[in-house]
């Protein structure tokens, strides 16, 4: 195995525990949604804290969660040719795709976030309200993690892009990890 498919299955771990261990927020959402509608509607209390919580689960895993989706090639494609495509010609769409568009939007996207998540970070900056969550620059920091983590499965994307169009084979190490 090269060091480029080394590098894209350990990237491909990488996202595959990531989405796999942010996926259980979704059980927390359910179970704190739950629990803002009896507090409010039964017992006639409610709370910031625990209602701003829902939202800054809910980015995670949208956020965090994106790269975990590609690898699974979960995002929608625009293009009506892909499903009925020969794998080379995937691959070749992969390729393209991800050196043309998803590794320069996300260094976009970094480039553009950085100063907002380090003015953030700088003043420690907190919940508008004051009874709300005093962490939005922790929440600000996904924007940095998202790029990343694209990024990152955008490289193995390539790689194995690049395997495809040469004919190799999938390795073991290409699919699903165990965790």
């Amino acid at each position: 195995m090269s060091v480029l498919n080394k590098l894209a299955a350990a990237i491909d771990w990488l996202n595959e525990w990531v989405g796999r261990t942010v996926s259980w927020l979704l059980v927390a959402m359910i179970v704190v949604q739950f629990a803002v509608v009896i507090m409010r509607y039964v017992f006639g209390v409610s709370s910031i804290f625990v209602q701003e919580s829902i939202v800054y689960m809910h980015a995670t895993v949208f956020m965090v969660a994106s790269a975990y989706t590609l690898l699974h090639d979960g995002h929608v494609r625009v293009d009506v040719f892909y499903r009925e495509a020969s794998p080379k010609t995937k691959a070749l769409v992969n390729l393209f795709g991800s050196i043309v568009f998803l590794l320069p939007v996300c260094a976009v996207f970094w480039w553009r976030s950085w100063p907002y998540v380090v003015d953030s970070w700088a003043v420690h900056e907190g919940s508008r309200e004051t009874s709300g969550i005093q962490a939005v620059y922790l929440l600000k920091t996904e924007l940095l993690l998202f790029a990343a983590l694209m990024a990152l499965q955008g490289m193995s994307m390539a790689t194995h892009a690049l395997r495809a169009l040469r004919g190799a084979a999938p390795e073991p190490a290409d699919e699903a990890p165990t965790i």
